[in-house]
């Protein structure tokens, strides 16, 4: 077992100050180099954290030359598989923020790569490592529920258009689907075991996104050319129904509760923070919890006790140290590809389904 990781930060954006301020935190933890395409940010962000002598490259290759044990990929969505293949293909670990790509088609690629490889690779879904995630993951498959057949999941802010490169098609590829979507299908479908999709009906628009009143590209410093509200429905091979819908901008407090409906109980967990302009997304916070079941023949609705979760960067912390003792014992991925690139197939089908104005068949090829 190494005694000190190796790591490595590709892409110096937004999430990489959330990876970098984990990884100081971790005495087992050496950070070796950070490269980002755009002159000086690298320097920049490692300086930031005081990190003078610790060298920064505008070439990734260069940074996967000092043969770090893991990299961190926080890049644009658009190019989350290349610098992964990359790293992988250089013998490197990778952690990978969500969502793992944008099409299915560079999921794929990240699959066969890893499976070539051998490497570890983890995405990026911190809500997963949260006590009452956990709960709500406990609850659906320990049979309570019966057979579930229908889950309604989403999310939504009611003001919460992010700007910079999450709203640019070439560096985003989608909008709130990628940014916030991709938490409510993991946090729906972790909870009944990952199941593959095979049809998707969807929708998605951009009215806020496009409207000066609700956002500035100048402020924003970016011009808005993505989603900013998606909604489908996602058949499954076993029959299970996913009724889904997100938004960045909305007039409404809510899209509505997570729902699970069983053949034998249901379970509501309530949207967080609906109070709250940016609340209503997946991102790590639950609202509360109910079961609802027969009893002697009279129906019941049991509130289920939250954990007190509060702060959302324990999640985040969790998230990076399960990658850094996968790569320290050489466990398995985390949260593995196997399970996300069926939350990137509904993703490439929503996209694909949204443009033809039609519902589109999934198939994810064999890896």
């Amino acid at each position: 077992m190494k005694e000190k990781l190796r790591i490595g930060i590709v892409g110096t954006g937004g999430i990489a100050h959330a990876h970098m301020r984990q990884y100081l935190q971790m005495e087992d933890v050496e950070i070796v180099g950070a490269s980002d395409i755009i002159p000086g940010k690298a320097r920049a962000f490692l300086d930031e954290f005081e990190l003078n002598k610790v060298p920064a490259f505008e070439n990734n290759e260069k940074l996967y030359a000092l043969e770090p044990d893991g990299v961190s990929v926080c890049t644009y969505n658009t190019q989350h598989h290349t610098c992964a293949c990359e790293a992988m293909e250089r013998g490197i670990d990778v952690l990978c923020e969500k969502p793992m790509s944008v099409t299915l088609d560079q999921a794929v690629q990240m699959a066969r790569t890893q499976k070539k490889t051998g490497r570890i690779l983890t995405i990026g879904f911190q809500p997963r490592y949260g006590e009452n995630m956990q709960m709500i993951k406990h609850l659906v498959r320990s049979g309570e529920l019966g057979h579930v057949y229908y889950i309604q999941t989403g999310g939504g802010r009611r003001r919460g258009i992010p700007g910079r490169t999450f709203v640019q098609k070439d560096l985003a590829g989608v909008g709130c689907l990628a940014d916030i979507g991709c938490y409510g299908l993991d946090m729906a479908l972790n909870a009944v075991g990952y199941r593959k999709p095979v049809t998707v009906s969807a929708y998605a628009s951009d009215y806020f996104g496009k409207n000066p009143k609700y956002y500035d590209p100048i402020k924003g410093k970016g011009e808005f050319s993505v989603d900013d509200f998606t909604c489908a429905l996602v058949r499954f091979e076993d029959g299970l129904v996913l009724d889904f819908r997100m938004s960045w901008a909305m007039h409404m407090d809510t899209m509505g509760d997570t729902l699970f409906l069983g053949t034998e109980g249901g379970l509501k967990v309530k949207s967080p923070n609906p109070d709250k302009l940016w609340g209503g997304a997946w991102d790590g916070g639950v609202g509360e919890i109910y079961l609802y079941k027969d009893i002697d023949g009279n129906p019941v609705e049991v509130h289920v006790p939250k954990k007190d979760e509060d702060n959302k960067q324990n999640f985040f912390f969790k998230k990076v140290r399960a990658f850094c003792d996968a790569v320290k014992t050489n466990g398995p991925s985390p949260i593995p590809w196997q399970e996300i690139i069926n939350n990137q197939a509904i993703i490439d089908g929503i996209i694909r389904s949204s443009a033809a104005h039609e519902e589109v068949k999934v198939v994810i090829p064999e890896i």
